[in-house]
């Protein structure tokens, strides 16, 4: 997946999302995760890789929970701008709705030895179907493993905490959504219409 299938899917005279490129962070990596009201409430979770972010959108949210395994559906890849990118999409554009950012901090790869890159481990394991990662954020902290599912679609992923000193139990990720969130706004405007 590609800019170019991103950039396809949008009118950037019509929405304030970030038409965006590829661009390397300068340190670590980063991921985020936006809170999405769209047609569905959803979680679109992000890791920065080659200058994007690949993204997957989690129905359910993160969780915290090792025992919960959060369908994620692999999507188009963003670009690296857009982890900072919160607002309302109008009506008529795709992804039309309210976007917020969630968590947001940087992450690694869990499994390096020796002087190899972080990135590459994560990008030769993209391809494998099966991405381990150590997550930095407010939220969400610790081991995770974003694992290619095939007989649940063909973008179709788990993700999956690991369990560690960060794992809890009964973990909805609705419940640590700041109070009257600009999302939660705006779900109670389409109530009222």
């Amino acid at each position: 997946m590609t800019l170019a299938t991103y950039r396809e899917k949008r009118r950037f005279s019509d929405t304030p999302e970030p038409e965006g490129s590829s661009k390397k962070g300068h340190f670590k990596l980063k991921f985020v995760v936006q809170r999405h009201a769209a047609t569905n409430l959803h979680y679109d979770f992000r890791l920065e890789m080659e200058g994007v972010l690949k993204s997957w959108a989690v129905p359910k949210g993160p969780s915290m929970d090792p025992n919960d395994k959060r369908l994620a559906m692999m999507v188009e890849d963003h670009p690296y701008e857009y982890r900072k990118f919160e607002g309302r999409i109008p009506d008529g554009n795709y992804g039309a709705g309210m976007v917020e950012i969630w968590d947001e901090g940087t992450y690694e790869a869990e499994n390096i030895t020796g002087k190899q890159n972080d990135e590459r481990v994560l990008l030769a394991e993209l391809s494998k179907g099966e991405i381990k990662f150590i997550l930095h954020g407010e939220k969400l902290q610790g081991s995770f493993v974003l694992v290619k599912t095939d007989h649940m679609g063909e973008n179709a992923w788990l993700l999956i905490k690991h369990k560690d000193e960060y794992a809890v139990q009964h973990y909805d990720a609705e419940a640590h959504v700041s109070p009257r969130s600009e999302v939660d706004k705006y779900l109670e405007s389409k109530k009222n219409l």
